[in-house]
């Protein structure tokens, strides 16, 4: 099953919200680059990351643990992005954008998650 991930609309959105996060806390205050910024780019690049592992593993059960895993990093994301947002790094309309992008990773996932478990 190696390499069947780089078809996946999941893998592809996951990596695109992980560039948009990318480019959000270039914006965030110096003092963040080992803190809030950086939590949040290891919590986004684990999204694609467990997809990726998961596609490659022998089972769709063991597939399933990963995606769930990647929907756990992407909570974690939503999660920090709210943290984010209090303490005054993003505004409520970038916030607002990221969401839009989350929640279609969210529904895609919870959709491929399903498929798997059939």
């Amino acid at each position: 099953m190696a390499k069947t991930y780089e078809n996946l609309e999941i893998w592809k959105q996951a990596i695109e919200l992980s560039g948009t996060i990318y480019l959000a806390t270039k914006n965030f205050p110096r003092e963040e680059a080992y803190g809030l910024s950086l939590q949040l780019r290891r919590a986004v690049v684990s999204i694609s990351a467990n997809i990726a592992e998961g596609a490659g593993r022998d089972s769709k059960k063991e597939f399933v643990r990963f995606v769930n895993i990647a929907i756990g990093s992407l909570n974690e994301v939503e999660s920090l992005l709210w943290v984010a947002r209090e303490i005054k790094y993003l505004n409520d309309p970038d916030l607002q954008k990221l969401r839009v992008k989350i929640d279609k990773l969210g529904g895609l996932l919870g959709g491929f998650k399903k498929y798997l478990n059939k």
